[in-house]
């Protein structure tokens, strides 16, 4: 496809991966270097439901109010640079976010067209008949980039979205600067894997990195900076950031994003589903990578939909055990709260022993280890029960009691679900600046051509590592991870620093292996991807998030640290990698 002549390429930075992220990210944005749009992601699973509880409290609220706040600088540092601002900030109520944006905009005397994305609630514009509708708190479609493109060629300056996918935030953009249509799949599929690097910000360029040390260390700023992606009209893009920021855009960067909560080689979405298998990375210079050569299929024939839910409250209660006895200690507590919990028989019971402590410490906090109770039910009267015992042992337990934080009270939780539903059952509408609805239809069903085929893509393993001695080390020192949440379930993405470690890495690292080296894993379906150009490899482990990340199911309820304790544990690497490490990074210890 060729380029227009007049604006070949498309600047699109990033200030926002959540809510709450840094709130002068988009000051600096704006200042840094030349933009075109700057998008904003707001929305996530856990996100969703904090609106819906603040819509029930105030139906005039369910968007992040944050990004007002920004807009008060930031509305006249964007017309003076031209810049278009695309945000999901509008969570459940996009027209009340775009109202008060009038209203901004209006008191601090510039000028702003502001188109706004709905449609996708489906509890007040949808099918809120359907099974999975029923107690629910939120229930929104993930709805594509077509309905931003709207508002885009109608002139808006700023467009606020509801629950949009978090790529969309590009692909609606760049579907407004080059013209593509349905049918332009590998563009939009470049697009898409665009929008997937830059939606969590400085996760592109350093942020939660394996490898930190290499990225933010003593030659640069240790806060990174956020990201942006110089577009083509082939869908192609280069990855960078404002010059003078913090942290790097490197390869292994990149690597590390791109695998972060996806599962297969399919990556499917409203607009295209792209395959992350044919993703290229090359270096084009400092901080700049190159990302190309990504193919696109048809989008899948159903919309997903996120499903939040109440479901219950929840009491967590840590005992510090210090000391001597550290076995016998957590025996007696538990001995202690058997009679209250059976009498209550909360619906889920969890006690975890985390032996922190190590002998003959010379730091209190050295020598204690965490006795973990958590306990979740629908009656708050269970709750309230199990607290109340747990405060009444303070003077009558092990010695030395105490615990890691005052008592609270039994907390609400919720749980998060996905289902699906057809294109032609969501009202997308796209309102522009002028007032003006306008329908946007989905893309046409098709099947066949560069339609998903049933199953996983082919893949073609490198050839083994010939046999030779080994030595006992952490993984990490020959792969960076990333891990996260999707739903109930965690994805684990691990990438090999090299051809050689990714020759071992592919044969070692199995499901079997996997399982072994993470117990906690044991129980749940675990499936395998394996993606060669960008020599990793990414689990996807069922239900290991119970109901989802507002459900706290575990330690680490959004599984990013799952990766980082996988790096941490020890195998048989051949002592050629360790050599090779030795040589090309300067790493003597080994």
């Amino acid at each position: 496809m060729p380029e227009p002549a007049s604006a070949p390429v498309l600047r699109v930075g990033n200030a926002s991966g959540f809510y709450g992220d840094r709130f002068d990210a988009l000051r600096e944005m704006l200042t840094g270097g030349p933009l075109d749009v700057l998008t904003g992601d707001y929305l996530a699973e856990l996100t969703m439901l904090i609106l819906g509880r603040d819509r029930l409290k105030d139906p005039g609220t369910g968007y992040a109010r944050t990004f007002l706040g920004q807009l008060e600088e930031g509305l006249g540092l964007a017309a003076d640079r031209g810049v278009k601002i695309v945000a999901n900030a509008g969570g459940l109520n996009p027209a009340g976010l775009a109202e008060r944006i009038a209203e901004l905009a209006d008191r601090v005397g510039v000028p702003a067209r502001i188109g706004y994305v709905t449609g996708d609630d489906l509890l007040t514009d949808g099918v809120p008949e359907a099974p999975w509708a029923k107690g629910a708190l939120t229930a929104n479609a993930y709805l594509g980039g077509a309905g931003i493109a709207e508002c885009l060629r109608a002139g808006a300056d700023i467009v606020v979205t509801g629950r949009v996918t978090d790529a969309a935030l590009v692909t609606g953009p760049a579907m407004a600067h080059f013209g593509w249509t349905d049918d332009d799949l590998d563009p939009l599929a470049g697009a898409v894997v665009a929008g997937h690097i830059l939606e969590c910000g400085t996760q592109a360029t350093g942020g939660n990195y394996s490898f930190f040390q290499d990225v933010l260390g003593e030659h640069t700023p240790p806060r990174p900076g956020f990201p942006l992606a110089e577009i083509h009209a082939d869908g192609s893009a280069v990855i960078t950031k404002h010059p003078g920021t913090g942290g790097a855009v490197t390869v292994g960067t990149v690597t590390a994003q791109l695998l972060y909560e996806t599962a297969g080689a399919r990556y499917p979405g409203p607009d295209v589903t792209a395959r992350l298998d044919t993703v290229r990375l090359t270096t084009d210079g400092p901080d700049r990578v190159r990302v190309d050569g990504v193919r696109g299929e048809y989008p899948p024939p159903t919309l997903k939909v996120g499903v939040t839910r109440a479901g219950g409250h929840r009491y967590e209660v840590a005992f510090v055990l210090t000391g001597l006895d550290v076995e016998a200690k957590a025996r007696l507590v538990r001995a202690q709260l058997d009679g209250v919990l059976a009498a209550h028989h909360p619906a889920e019971v969890r006690w975890t022993l985390a032996r922190t402590d190590r002998s003959d410490a010379p730091v209190q906090e050295e020598a204690s280890a965490l006795l973990r109770l958590v306990v979740r039910d629908r009656d708050s009267e269970a709750i309230r029960a199990v607290r109340a015992a747990c405060v009444e042992l303070a003077l009558a337990s092990y010695p030395g009691f105490h615990i890691a934080a005052p008592p609270g009270k039994g907390t609400p939780y919720g749980v998060f679900e996905a289902a699906y539903v057809p294109p032609e059952a969501v009202r997308h509408v796209a309102v522009l600046p002028d007032g003006a609805r306008v329908p946007v239809l989905p893309p046409p069903a098709r099947t066949g051509g560069r339609g998903a085929a049933v199953g996983r893509p082919a893949v073609l393993l490198p050839d083994p590592l010939p046999a030779g001695p080994t030595r006992r080390a952490p993984l990490g020192l020959i792969a960076g991870a990333r891990s996260g949440d999707k739903g109930g379930s965690a994805n684990i993405g691990v990438w090999a620093r090299g051809e050689g470690a990714w020759r071992w890495l592919a044969h070692e690292l199995t499901v079997p292996r996997l399982r072994q080296l993470l117990p906690e894993t044991a129980g749940f379906v675990v499936e395998r991807h394996v993606l060669p150009n960008l020599r990793a490899l990414n689990f996807v482990v069922h239900g290991l998030l119970g109901e989802g990340v507002a459900s706290q199911a575990r330690f680490d309820p959004q599984a990013k640290a799952v990766g980082e304790w996988l790096r941490s544990r020890h195998v048989d690497l051949p002592e050629a990698l360790l050599r090779e490490l030795r040589e090309t990074r300067g790493l003597e210890e080994l």
